[in-house]
């Protein structure tokens, strides 16, 4: 996806909002969770729609960018990290955060997202930008960027605004790419053994951006999210067929993130 102009930036802005209607899943139609073996037990991985998931490890909860409504998280524990990664509705859904129970949770955002949200939380925002990382609960948050190409300021996604992140948790690192093309900094990623990587035009990259850059960095397992677009849902077969064409090694994990898509 290349937004070299200020009218296609704006033009893909107006379709944000649209994608952000889509409804999300109720605990009832929720795929069912994977399990990851870490030093200190398992990590759960329950995906829930677009760019949101969960992860439960230790004892503690994360939600990644919580999003589409508060019944798709009904049954599952309240957060003890909340992780937004950008200020797109998408991504940083006051709504959805006014109907979870997020009181106690520490949320690690972008400066930019921090301006936004609602004046309650302000006490609980942890601001990281890119290159920083905190320790918190016994695991690393490392932020990363995440951006359009080529550079620009009127980008949908400009460099330096988001953040992708690296949690380290039990000697496990998992990347979340938030929303990203085939960057530098995704490719040149070490020792990723979990990957959730985005594939949705107009907005980040394509299916064989996306195969390249995992390819580049190789983590050992790689989830297909957010690839639901403009003109519907990316091919993430073709996704996982490139990838595997090139690397059996790469377990690519196909999973529903739009069980309640009409």
């Amino acid at each position: 996806m290349k937004f070299t102009t200020m009218l296609s930036a704006a033009l893909a802005a107006l379709t944000v909002p649209a994608l952000a209607q889509t409804t999300a899943p109720s605990a009832a139609t929720r795929v069912a969770a994977d399990q990851i073996a870490t030093k200190q037990g398992a990590l759960t991985v329950q995906p829930i729609t677009h760019g949101s998931v969960v992860f439960t490890w230790n004892g503690k909860t994360i939600y990644v960018d919580p999003y589409g409504g508060a019944e798709a998280y009904a049954g599952l524990a309240a957060p003890d990290v909340v992780l937004i990664t950008d200020i797109h509705p998408d991504h940083m859904d006051a709504k959805t955060l006014a109907g979870l129970n997020v009181s106690k949770a520490l949320m690690v955002v972008p400066q930019a997202v921090a301006e936004k949200l609602p004046t309650e939380y302000k006490a609980q925002v942890r601001v990281l930008r890119n290159g920083q990382r905190l320790d918190t609960l016994g695991m690393t948050v490392a932020a990363v960027p995440m951006y359009n190409l080529p550079e620009a300021a009127d980008a949908m996604h400009p460099k330096g605004r988001g953040n992708g992140y690296v949690l380290t948790l039990g000697g496990k690192n998992v990347y979340m790419s938030g929303d990203t093309e085939d960057i530098a900094e995704m490719r040149a990623l070490k020792n990723i053994d979990v990957a959730f990587v985005c594939m949705n035009l107009p907005y980040t990259m394509d299916v064989p951006q996306a195969a390249q850059g995992v390819l580049a960095f190789k983590p050992g397992i790689v989830y297909p999210y957010h690839y639901r677009g403009q003109n519907g849902l990316s091919d993430v077969a073709t996704f996982q067929k490139t990838v595997n064409a090139a690397n059996k090694k790469i377990d690519v994990r196909l999973r529903n993130w739009y069980p309640a898509a009409k």
